[in-house]
């Protein structure tokens, strides 16, 4: 994929600004190594993002933001990983999660498994949306109530992970695609100096 086509899907500085909730921190928002695009900051600024997108409920962009300026990695990055979770992908991350905290430390008497049935399947079910966002959502928030420190530890699990997998693999990638483009810069000089060598034959 060209580097224009991923620049074209990032947030600008411009919608940073223009967010409201990023607003207080729009003096901060001018340092270059936040817009820097480099193996480091990309890297970087996906684990920010995916640690923010999974464990942070809400104002995950925030969230990601103050992490990014904290560890001066790439800003548009970090805010475009936290879409990792979204009213898709929150149901089944959430419950996976909780299954795993559960798995660690035990479940308590009215935990997310003894709710009803029919609002788990609302939530965790593919058809999560329906009825609404409004009923999907006050859903949500009693099966998290419900679920308590078994949920907090499955996050706090699966974000620390996400985020290491997602810096190692930005590395690996960006080491890999440096090696492709080494070896065609290497064919390309030869390819020169073999044309070379035949006109001046």
């Amino acid at each position: 994929m060209r580097r224009t086509r991923f620049y074209k899907h990032m947030p600008t500085s411009q919608s940073f600004h223009d967010n409201r909730y990023l607003r207080p921190l729009a003096r901060y928002l001018h340092h270059h190594y936040l817009w820097q695009f480099n193996r480091r900051t990309v890297a970087g600024g996906l684990a920010v993002g995916l640690f923010a997108g999974i464990l942070s409920p809400i104002a995950q962009i925030l969230f990601a933001s103050i992490l990014a300026m904290i560890a001066r990695v790439n800003l548009p990055v970090a805010a475009f990983a936290t879409l990792v979770t979204n009213p898709f992908t929150v149901p089944p991350i959430y419950y996976a999660a909780y299954r795993v905290g559960k798995s660690l430390i035990g479940s308590d008497p009215g935990a997310a498994e003894d709710l009803d049935p029919e609002t788990m399947e609302k939530i965790v079910g593919a058809g999560s949306l329906e009825g609404g966002i409004g009923n999907w959502f006050a859903n949500m928030i009693d099966w998290l109530q419900a679920a308590g420190p078994q949920l907090m530890l499955g996050l706090a699990i699966f974000s620390v992970v996400s985020a290491v997998l997602g810096y190692v693999l930005v590395h690996v990638i960006w080491q890999l695609n440096s090696r492709l483009r080494w070896k065609r810069r290497v064919r390309r000089i030869q390819q020169q100096m073999d044309d070379c060598s035949i006109k001046g034959d």
